[in-house]
This record gives structure tokens, sequence and C-alpha cells, in this order.
């Protein structure tokens, strides 16, 4: 796959990995999303052990690009999430900003890192 086909294949993924956070995001009942946004944090959570599991494959192939930068790009989001805990934060809810900001973060990498045990083994 040249250049501009993986470019096209990454964007074209992007957008169906965009599309996919919207509906997991707004699946949840909205008052569930106005206390805290469970539906970023299940996606950054899925999507980081996504990645785990397609890192730990250790895929050769031009479609790996295409799954990771584009579809699991797509649907994961930091700016999110760190937009979330800034408003977690002005609503004066410390405890949680914490499990959005630095907790979400270390279940993350944590799961980042089963999906790659989980793949090699």
């Amino acid at each position: 796959m040249n250049g501009v086909w993986a470019a096209l294949g990454i964007a074209v993924a992007g957008g169906i990995g965009a599309a996919a956070r919207h509906l997991v995001d707004h699946s949840l009942p909205r008052r569930a999303r106005a206390r805290f946004p469970w539906g970023i944090m299940l996606i950054n959570l899925t999507g980081s052990f996504a990645l785990g599991i397609l890192v730990g494959l250790a895929i050769d192939h031009p479609l790996a690009s295409v799954l990771s930068v584009g579809l699991l790009g797509g649907y994961t989001t930091f700016s999110a999430a760190s937009l979330d805990t800034v408003r977690l934060l002005a609503r004066k809810r410390c405890g949680g900003a914490l499990l959005n900001g630095p907790g979400m973060l270390l279940l993350a990498t944590a799961l980042a890192a089963a999906g790659i045990l989980l793949a090699r083994s």
C-alpha cells in the first residue's frame, strides 16, 4: 500500500473511529454523562486495550496502521478527556477529576499492557 492509499485508509478509518466514539459516548443516558464522562472513559480504556492487542500481535501489514492510527486514533480521545477533567475541577468534583485525569491514564496504561500480554500469550 503506497503512501496515498495508506493515508486515505487511515482517514476513512479515523472517521469510522470518530463516529463509533460518538455512538458509544451518546449511548449512555444524558444524566449519567452529566455527572461524570463515563462514555469517554469507556472509549479510552477499550481503545487502549485494543491497541495493546494490535501491538502485541506485531502485525507487519499496512492495515495495522489503518487500524491503529486511523480507527483507534479516531476512536480514542485524549483532548476530550483533558477537557472533561478541567470541567470536573471547575465544578469542584475533585474525586471525579482525579479518576478522569491520572486515574484514566493509569487504567489505560494497564489495559494497554494487558492487551499486549494477552496477544503475546
